[in-house]
């Protein structure tokens, strides 16, 4: 069996054809009874409703391309990826893996391991690519940090990633949680690597240095897309904000902390506002680099433009690798925390960037 990831709204399509259905009927239901013969019977044309007249407006349906080859994944068939399921469940835990729809989290949770999301499920923004939900964020769970620290124990991961949805309605943007989040997972997994994936905390350094006291081993944010496609794509994020949240983490982290970003392809941007946008993630001392192919999670979503195949994923590590990157992780399937412990978060205090 294969997993497309192309996951088209089957109740939507079924509740539109029934619509269809009793429009028709409404303009075109034949009669209840059989009239006596001697009756003579005319087809007249139901009467025009108020909504007939109206100028109706065509409904935009984004068409959903197919995916090729190289983008079609194997669902599991390991025992490991219930198990994870189960203990994710009876922990209470979020993560990034299913609400924001990744392709890869079979093989993820088959192998035993997971993103986990905190600060529950609801963003306050509503970026056009995302699939996590956009309300009303719930007040903070004072016993997420713990929970987290459990699962990871549980797992037995030597190097865990954690995430959070956007709180700007928090004072802080949530960065006290990581930083409780964090020190929770240290003291129950000694000598674990911690990567964070945060949001941009609207370049408070406030915010920032909260999450840096916890001494990640890695600090990562996404700058997504190109310069140019950034106001259509992210909601409230800027490009020169992210890349500021960055560059203030390399040097306000210490010389031990490995800085990471990533970038969605497909969106309709162009090869060389890539390489700029990598040119620019060097400028900030980011260490570590994410190149993925974007996937529309639903039909409200951007669509996707290109499908990316994987000889250009290819050429843009190398590219990415000449520009000074540490670490290039590139291809369809990648995203910001796959196959995240393959790299060691030691950073080499002679790399410099080398686009200055």
């Amino acid at each position: 069996m294969w997993c497309t990831g192309d996951s088209v709204n089957r109740g939507l399509d079924r509740t539109a054809s029934l619509t269809c259905e009793q429009n028709a009927l409404r303009h075109c239901q034949a009669p209840t009874h059989t009239p006596p013969s001697s009756v003579r019977m005319e087809l007249v044309a139901p009467p025009l409703l108020p909504s007939d007249l109206a100028p109706q407006k065509p409904v935009p349906v984004a068409i959903r391309r197919r995916l090729p080859e190289w983008l079609k994944v194997q669902l599991p068939t390991s025992s490991a990826f219930t198990r994870t399921r189960l203990l994710l469940s009876d922990l209470r835990l979020h993560t990034v893996c299913e609400s924001a729809q990744c392709p890869n989290h079979w093989e993820c949770w088959s192998k035993g391991t997971a993103t986990f999301m905190i600060a529950g499920d609801r963003c306050t923004r509503a970026c056009g690519f995302c699939a996590v939900s956009t309300a009303k964020p719930l007040p903070l769970d004072p016993g997420e940090p713990e929970r987290v620290a459990e699962a990871t124990r549980r797992m037995g991961l030597r190097h865990v990633v954690i995430t959070a949805v956007a709180r700007d309605d928090l004072a802080d943007g949530g960065a006290a949680h990581f930083q409780a989040t964090i020190a929770a997972v240290r003291e129950r997994n000694p000598g674990i690597v911690v990567e964070v994936l945060t949001p941009d905390f609207l370049d408070r350094e406030s915010s920032l240095d909260m999450v840096l006291d916890a001494r990640p081993e890695v600090f990562n944010h996404n700058l997504e897309t190109v310069r140019r496609l950034t106001p259509s794509v992210r909601h409230r994020a800027t490009y020169d904000r992210s890349l500021s949240v960055l560059a203030k983490a390399k040097a306000r982290g210490g010389p031990g902390l490995a800085t990471k970003s990533g970038l969605m392809l497909g969106l309709g941007e162009t090869l060389s506002e890539v390489r700029d946008a990598m040119i620019d993630l060097r400028a900030s001392q980011v260490d570590i680099l994410t190149l993925g192919q974007y996937l529309q999670p639903t039909r409200q979503h951007l669509p996707v433009v290109d499908f990316i195949p994987p000889s250009v994923f290819a050429e843009l590590k190398e590219q990415a690798e000449s520009l000074g990157f540490v670490h290039v992780a590139s291809g369809p399937l990648v995203r910001s925390s796959y196959h995240a412990d393959e790299f060691s978060p030691a950073i080499p205090p002679s790399v410099t960037d080398q686009n200055s």
